[in-house]
């Protein structure tokens, strides 16, 4: 398998400056979205023991990074600095229309490749609807993240709550946690963030699960996925695919080894997943165009 990979490099798009062959000495680069209050050790911790294992059963090798921010690993695979990145849905969707990546894998546990995002408020604060929420204060993540970005606008908006028109102000964080985090403060009056977030920030303590009320759930999600550069060979996406697909069934594998979002433990990784699954979460997220991500921005002051 590794030979194929080698030979996959000879043959495939990228410019020779940018050829990695997978072998120990050249290792193919991988770039992973700062998830989670973007500690690059914490995200880089979550998937190491995935790589790590792939490494050991087909004797591919690979370089674990996590980028500065979600723009930031658009722009290192769009600029042919990694072959490999771990994406956002929305950051996937961005970065596949610019020809930068294609779908390799998505997460899967017990049979779903999907996951939720809620609006979040302080348990006493006494918003009980989403027309409570009108004149006051919502904290975001990244713009290129589904979940606590994309999601919450389009749940307010679905509720009747114009974001632009009804919110009194819009406060941007970089970060699930870091929005949670504002809301627990009380810098704001509600938060924007996935479900999986909220419980690995309850679990490493940053966070009093007791202080919070969901008050908004998302429709199911597309999980973050893993790409790969477009530039890479017939061969080599096919021997990513088959080691990246079967690794979870491999002797000698722990089954907690295969972990993805959050770190949390997955069953496996769906290979043979299509950009279809996006599609619905195109048409719920879809108003937010360009211009509209703007305004949003504009008004939170970034």
């Amino acid at each position: 398998m590794l030979l194929i990979v080698l030979m996959g490099f000879c043959l495939g798009g990228f410019p020779a400056s940018a050829e990695r062959t997978g072998a120990a000495g050249s290792p193919l680069r991988v770039l992973l979205i700062p998830a989670d209050g973007g500690t690059e050790d914490g995200t880089r911790a979550d998937f190491l023991p995935l790589f790590n294992a792939i490494t050991r059963t087909s004797g591919i090798h690979f370089d674990v990074q996590t980028g500065q921010s979600y723009s930031a690993v658009i722009e290192g695979m769009c600029a042919g600095q990694a072959e490999i990145a771990w994406l956002g849905p929305v950051s996937y969707v961005e970065a596949h229309k610019r020809g930068c990546a294609d779908l390799l894998a998505i997460e899967e546990r017990d049979g779903s490749s999907t996951y939720y995002a809620g609006v979040f408020v302080s348990r006493d604060s006494g918003i009980d609807t989403p027309d409570d929420l009108i004149g006051k204060s919502i904290a975001l993540g990244s713009q290129h993240s589904a979940s606590s970005f994309s999601y919450p606008l389009a749940m307010l908006s679905k509720a009747g709550v114009d974001p632009l028109r009804d919110l009194d102000a819009v406060r941007i964080t970089g970060s699930h946690a870091n929005s949670l985090l504002a809301l627990q403060n009380g810098l704001v009056d509600a938060a924007g963030a996935s479900f999986i977030s909220f419980e690995r920030a309850v679990n490493q303590g940053g966070l009093s699960a007791s202080g919070f009320r969901l008050l908004i759930k998302s429709d199911p999600i597309p999980n973050p996925p893993i790409a790969m550069h477009p530039g890479l060979s017939p061969s080599v996406k096919a021997s990513l695919r088959s080691s990246l697909g079967s690794v979870h069934k491999m002797p000698g594998i722990r089954p907690e080894s295969i972990r993805g979002y959050g770190g949390k433990q997955v069953d496996r990784y769906n290979t043979d997943a299509s950009d279809e699954l996006f599609e619905a979460m195109a048409s719920t997220i879809g108003f937010i165009d360009t211009d509209y991500q703007a305004a949003i921005l504009l008004k939170s002051g970034s």
